[in-house]
Formats: structure tokens, sequence, C-alpha cells
């Protein structure tokens, strides 16, 4: 019987170990060498599985296993029997006798869910169609850094984390994808207002959905982006159409009703005077946001991308 913890969706965490992991990220992040003299993963070997490409993910993963003291090693399909037919359960459970943890970012959930079955050591779901886990935990990181001036090296930290965050007014516009599916579950365990800002007809997946009422979530679904921009504390989007995706011959067709809800002037102007702006990037512009937007908050943006590598160090501490 596996005994070790898992994080395939935020719903492996408790509220309150969430709070942890951001104080926790706070730590790590204002003393970067802090990990590199305990080096809590010293001797660990960590797999980072990628059926998927990254830019972020990889490398934040990569450096944050490093600097925690263990060993990376990076697979992709090409490199593993899985690209030639081999069962994700096999590959599980030879795995489990070389490595001390998994990282894995694939395409559908149960998939995640069958490794980790047979993997008989943590697993950390670097991204599946359905969450992303470890973006969502960087980007509620990274508005209570801003909202409780902590950005930029301030210390004017007097509210706790529960407070800022269960206040805050957070709006996602675009697809139904993989990040608003997380802003759904982070949601359900936090308590914050959300509203998802999406075109008529595009609805959130039904587990996504069930596992939101299972855990007391409570979000609303607009289809008016002024609306349900007015007085929002954070405004955020993805890209429209998502990684393995690309080439669906419906996504002209998608765009086309998704362009209304690109984040522009407008948006900003209706929310609230110190609105955040995040995206999870790689960004396109004069998409799902204008260059305009976009540039005037891509401080946050960027800091939000670095902020991936100290949460996912937090959590690879409590796991690995």
């Amino acid at each position: 019987m596996k005994e070790s913890r898992n994080l395939l969706s935020i719903y492996d965490l408790t509220e309150e170990e969430i709070y942890f992991l951001i104080d926790r990220a706070r730590v790590l992040k204002r003393n970067r060498s802090l990990n590199m003299t305990v080096c809590p993963l010293s001797g660990k070997k960590i797999g980072l599985i990628f059926e998927k490409s990254s830019t972020r993910t990889r490398v934040s993963f990569e450096v944050g296993i490093i600097d925690l003291g263990g060993y990376p090693i990076f697979m992709s399909s090409r490199d593993l029997q899985l690209g030639r037919g081999e069962p994700i359960k096999d590959t599980a459970r030879v795995l489990s006798r070389y490595l001390d943890g998994v990282v894995i970012r694939t395409y559908e959930q149960e998939r995640i869910e069958e490794f980790a079955r047979y993997f008989e050591k943590p697993v950390i779901n670097g991204l599946t169609d359905l969450y992303h886990p470890a973006q969502i935990l960087a980007d509620i990181f990274t508005v209570y850094e801003i909202k409780s001036g902590e950005y930029g090296g301030g210390n004017k930290r007097k509210k706790k984390i529960r407070d800022i965050v269960k206040n805050l007014k957070i709006v996602y516009f675009g697809d139904v994808n993989n990040m608003a599916n997380s802003w759904v579950s982070l949601q359900s365990l936090l308590g914050f207002n959300l509203t998802l800002a999406v075109p008529q007809g595009f609805k959130v997946d039904n587990r996504v959905e069930k596992e939101a009422k299972r855990h007391g979530g409570a979000f609303s679904v607009s289809h008016d982006k002024i609306a349900a921009s007015k007085d929002a504390d954070v405004i955020t989007t993805d890209v429209f159409i998502s990684m393995g995706q690309e080439g669906d011959t419906k996504n002209s067709r998608k765009i086309e009703k998704l362009k209304p809800f690109i984040i522009d002037d407008a948006v900003v102007k209706t929310a609230g005077k110190d609105v955040v702006f995040l995206h999870c990037l790689p960004v396109h512009r004069n998409e799902e946001v204008t260059e305009s937007v976009f540039e005037r908050f891509s401080e946050y943006v960027f800091e939000e991308s670095e902020n991936r590598l100290h949460i996912q160090k937090a959590v690879m501490e409590m796991l690995f």
C-alpha cells in the first residue's frame, strides 16, 4: 500500500497546507541559498517525465531540485518505452525501483492518476489537460505577495495570508481549460470570490464541477466580460488554444467565439484600482490580452513565472 503523498490536483492539499506552502515559498524566495545549505533532497533522484514540452515547468523544477540538493533526471516520451506503447503501470513500477519521486507533464488526468497508483513514491502533476496545480499555487502566491505589500522586497505584511486571500475577487477570462479548472479547485479550498468570464456555450468540465461542489466550492459564470470585471482584484487568462490542441480543426471557430473576451483597457478600467493581471505564459499578444495591457502588467507576470520555482521548492520539500 502506497504511503507517500501526491500532488495530482490541488485537492491533495488542505487549506492550511496551501497557506503553509505560500509562507514557506516566501522564506525560500528571500533566501535562495537556504535550501542549498540544508539540502532536504540530498541524495534524492527525481524523475521529470514530460510527454508535453515546456519552458517554465521543466526549468523551474530542474533548478528547484538542484537547489534542494537532489538530482533531476529528465525523460521525454521519446526517451521512454512509453513512447513505444509500454503500459504506463509497467513504467511506473520500474521507475519506483530507481527514483525517489516524479514530476509528470502529460495529457489526460487519468494517465497521471494511473501512474501514481503504481509508482510507490510521491508524484507531482506538472500539468495535465484537466489541472495545473503547480501553476495555480504560483499564481496565488504572487497575488498574496502583491496584495500584502511584500512584492519588490517590501515588508508590510500585517494581515494573515488567509485574510488577504479570502477577500479577493478573481476573474478568469477565456477558454474553460486546465487553468480555469485549477482556479475552480483553488476557490473550493480557499473560499475567495471567483468568476469565469466565458462565451455562451463554454462550460466547466463535469468532473471539475462535481469535485468543486464536493469540496464546498462556489463560483459564478458570466458571459459579459465588463460586468464580470467590475471591482476585480485579479484578472487572469490563458492562451485560447491549449497545448496539444493546436491541430484541432475546430480551433478557428473557437477563437472567433473567444475573441470578444480579450482582456483590454475596458476590462482594466472596470476592475479595481489596484487590480493585478496574471498570465501563466506563453502569451499570444492581442489574442487573449492586448499588447498594452500585457506590457503594463508584465512585471507581475514575470514575477509570477519566477514564483513557480519558489512554490515548487516548497511543495517538493513537503512531498519528497
